[in-house]
């Protein structure tokens, strides 16, 4: 991760010379946000324009995409919807959003090597753009799409995941604490 003040406008690709993305109708400005870019596999925490953390990521294995059942990342605006697994431990493995009890190991991961891990927290992130990313075939809620832990070994800077946004555990505990549920998410290629 790292932490940086005002840097240089990421959002020049939006046209205009704000250094804030367009927004969802109805959204109003003043709260911070999060901002994932898949082509350089990175999550920015932004608030007025300033960089306030800046970690790597692995999105989709299969680049982006809205349908169900595609394995791609979805793109547009998102909300968290839920914050989960603030009381565990680093490495908990999650199945089906529920603690299993289970702490990661590389042993565990020899013994399970086709289990896709989901570690430590999971931010659900809930679709804001009807027809792109909300309602019906892509509703990013429904195909469970979550920023989340993974094996920090397996964080090579590649898109990996099924879908997901993936984290260094390290990395998914501080954002988790860092944001709230509501906070607004934009992905983007």
């Amino acid at each position: 991760m790292t932490v940086s003040g005002v840097g240089a406008n990421s959002f020049a690709q939006f046209g205009g010379e704000s250094s804030n993305p367009p927004l969802p109708p109805g959204e109003g400005r003043g709260e911070g946000y999060l901002e994932i870019s898949i082509a350089e596999q990175r999550l920015r925490l932004l608030h007025g324009g300033a960089v306030l953390a800046d970690y790597p990521v692995s999105t989709a294995k299969n680049g982006p995409g809205q349908l169900k059942g595609s394995e791609c990342t979805p793109t547009g605006w998102h909300r968290i919807r839920a914050k989960i697994g603030g009381d565990a431990l680093i490495n908990s493995v999650f199945v089906g959003r529920r603690a299993t009890g289970e702490i990661y190991t590389p042993q565990l991961a020899a013994e399970q090597p086709q289990r896709d891990w989901i570690l430590s927290r999971i931010l659900w992130l809930g679709g804001l753009e009807p027809g792109k990313n909300r309602y019906g075939n892509v509703d990013s809620t429904w195909r469970y799409i979550y920023i989340h832990g993974c094996p920090d070994e397996s964080m090579t800077g590649e898109p990996a995941s099924h879908g997901c946004i993936r984290m260094r555990n390290a990395d998914v505990i501080a954002l988790f604490d860092a944001v709230q549920a509501g906070c607004r998410v934009l992905i983007h290629e």
